[in-house]
């Protein structure tokens, strides 16, 4: 027994040092350009391709092994270069949230490429040559790369600390990351020192992910798998932290194999699955490490300051134009059934669109007028929609109470994580909601009897009065419209004016006597309700509901929405929502390689509307008016 566990830990540093490579890629570049960068889960995935190609042409034997790893960070290293001239270079002025779409965007552009290239198979590669076998360790055999790799990480770990330390571009590297603007000031080229930087990081994601060659195959999944447990390595070390990167990927790679190697266990008279925890545990770590130190463990600590914008002009109620064109679309909204006739499958989409409209506008409800990034809004969305289907299914109520109670398990959910949410801000408060979106998923995936598991739940079908798809479509339309209308009647009320308050100038609203955190934290969860119908609605209207409506795609799905329509319009998160429903759909049928395109678009959009679509179009009415006020053209895009 203790002789299996000693080799699990074992298996625990190679782990880290792997994971250590691909996180402190991330966290480099983080500290110098600020940017929360998704695609950097992408260069790993890249990274293993890439080695394995490279393998196979050079040979498997000797140096060729090693030389095709090294040229497959190098490789993977100077694409980074190039997205990075190419695409952020051109988002760097624009909110942090625009330039976190736009590696969105590249993520899905890259993963279609990968498909592309390589196909949608799983490609295992050769072992490391002079590494096949394995050493007796305790009377256990353990595998000679895999030792290897443990000394992999300190190795690269001390590399870091002299380029750092002893180089003048480790001195830059270290003085951008502590101030930005005064190295611009001293004369330093900042455009080539943050392309320098990302193409490093991506070499390091690239090495981490070219050395899993003989220990995992190369798949199409790796790029949001990796970016989730790298986010967590650098918020838990310490944002901009290299030794605290090494010291947080070894607290998770043994605590997970720790869960492995205790396999199950008994506590008070129940038999629990240990190893299941290795799917959360992580999330769980960070979840424990931001509510107790929540600048990492090595980190620095630094002012809670909610809000790095300046304070945007204030909200007007909607104009008598704006309420006749509401009414307008409503009214063409309502006849679209009848319309149908022609278009059998637009009542079908729009149900979608309306759904996906009240997810994002709950999630803006927190990002634009409350200043709170949320990276984990699908957990109330999927607590919605599961809370209607087991009322249905397991208390036996009707459909109706049913829809009108499932929003309620959503609401408990985000009172409990927004109690601890709203006491963090920027990238701590979106990673502390993505811990307890993982968390929740993790217990739904893995809740056979109750949830379903991996399966999830079907047969959660409406009632007999709503069974045909144009019933279920004015439902629907009444109530995302009735949801909509409170939640925009919310921010006029003394709520919204304290949420706003608290965003712009928190030291200002302490002073009025406005409790800040009191505030954020009823938004936080009215959004949560909000979200929750939202997820009602989707069970509903699919007849099923699976663990696929709480995962990280779904969260990314509705930043993209909320931030493609733009986060400082109440019109963006619907517009967003409608435009980015639409694309999926249209350009999913339209091609194998979907998400590239889609990729492509979203990334455009970005570029040529830096404010959101309606933020844009708002904008370039204002200029067509003949008037040079931004402010007022922001301010009319708030009504």
């Amino acid at each position: 027994m203790m002789s299996g566990l000693a080799v699990q830990l074992l298996n625990g540093l190679a782990g880290a040092s792997t994971l250590f490579l691909i996180a402190v890629g991330l966290s480099l570049i983080f500290g110098v350009s600020r940017i929360v960068n998704f695609a950097h889960g992408s260069m790993t995935m890249i990274g293993l391709y890439v080695a394995y190609t490279l393998v196979g042409v050079l040979g498997d034997s000797g140096v060729a092994w090693w030389a095709g790893v090294l040229l497959a960070a190098l490789a993977v290293g100077a694409l980074g270069a190039l997205i990075e001239i190419g695409v952020l270079r051109r988002v760097y002025h624009a909110p942090e949230l625009f330039q976190l779409l736009a590696t969105f965007a590249v993520v899905l552009i890259l993963r279609d490429a990968a498909l592309w290239i390589w196909g949608p198979e799983d490609l295992f590669g050769p072992k490391a040559p002079g590494m096949k076998g394995a050493v007796d360790i305790l009377g256990r055999a353990f595998p000679q790369y895999d030792l290897f790799l443990i000394f992999v990480g300190p190795v690269v770990l001390l590399a870091l600390w002299l380029l750092l330390r002893r180089t003048r571009a480790g001195i830059l590297i270290r003085a951008a990351t502590q101030d930005r603007e005064m190295v611009g000031a001293l004369g330093v080229n900042q455009a080539w020192l943050f392309t320098g930087v990302f193409a490093l990081g991506s070499a390091l994601a690239a090495l981490g992910g070219a050395l899993q060659l003989p220990r995992e195959p190369a798949n199409l999944g790796l790029d949001l798998t990796t970016i989730g447990e790298a986010f967590v390595v650098v918020v838990v070390g310490g944002m901009g932290s290299i030794p605290g990167a090494y010291l947080a990927a070894l607290l998770i790679a043994e605590i997970k194999a720790l869960c492995y190697g205790l396999g199950t266990v008994e506590l008070f008279g129940t038999i629990f699955s240990m190893s299941k925890l290795t799917l959360v545990v992580e999330f769980l770590v960070m979840a424990a490490v931001l509510v107790w130190r929540p600048w990492g463990l090595l980190g620095r600590p630094q002012a809670n300051v909610r809000s790095a914008a300046e304070a945007e002009a204030p909200m007007r109620p909607m104009g008598r134009g704006a309420q006749l064109a509401v009414a307008c679309v409503f009214a063409v909204l309502l006849m679209v059934p009848w319309l149908g006739e022609q278009f059998p499958y637009a009542t079908v989409l729009l149900i979608d669109m309306l759904i996906a409209a009240l997810f994002a506008a709950s999630l803006h409800f927190v990002m634009g007028p409350g200043g709170m990034h949320s990276f984990g809004h699908a957990a109330y969305f999927g607590l919605g929609a599961y809370g209607a289907a087991l009322l249905l299914r397991g208390a036996a109520l009707p459909m109706e109470a049913a829809l009108v109670l499932g929003p309620l398990v959503a609401l408990v959910g985000a009172v409990v994580f927004g109690w601890f949410a709203v006491r963090l801000s920027g990238v701590y408060l979106a990673m502390l909601t993505l811990a307890f979106a993982q968390i929740v998923w993790s217990v739904v995936f893995q809740w056979d009897d109750v949830t379903g598991g991996s399966n999830g739940l079907v047969g959660i079908w409406p009632a007999e009065w709503l069974s045909s798809k144009t019933a279920y479509y004015w439902l629907t339309l009444a109530t995302v419209g009735a949801s909509l209308y409170l939640l925009r009647r919310l921010l006029f009320s003394p709520l919204g004016y304290a949420m706003r308050a608290g965003r712009d100038s928190p030291l200002r609203a302490e002073a009025t006597g406005i409790d800040v955190v009191r505030q954020h934290w009823i938004a936080f969860s009215v959004a949560g309700l909000f979200c929750g119908l939202a997820g009602a609605l989707f069970a509903f209207a699919k007849g099923s509901i699976s663990p696929e409506a709480i995962s990280v795609g779904r969260s990314v799905d509705g930043l993209v929405m909320v931030l493609l329509g733009g986060v400082q319009t109440l019109a963006g998160p619907v517009v967003g929502a409608g435009v980015f429903t639409w694309l999926q759909d249209s350009v999913s049928r339209a091609t194998e390689y979907w998400r590239a395109l889609l990729g492509a678009v979203v990334l455009g959009l970005v570029i040529l509307f830096p404010q959101g679509i309606a933020g844009g179009l708002l904008a370039l009415v204002a200029r067509m008016r003949g008037t040079d006020d931004a402010g007022a053209a922001a301010a009319g895009g708030r009504r």
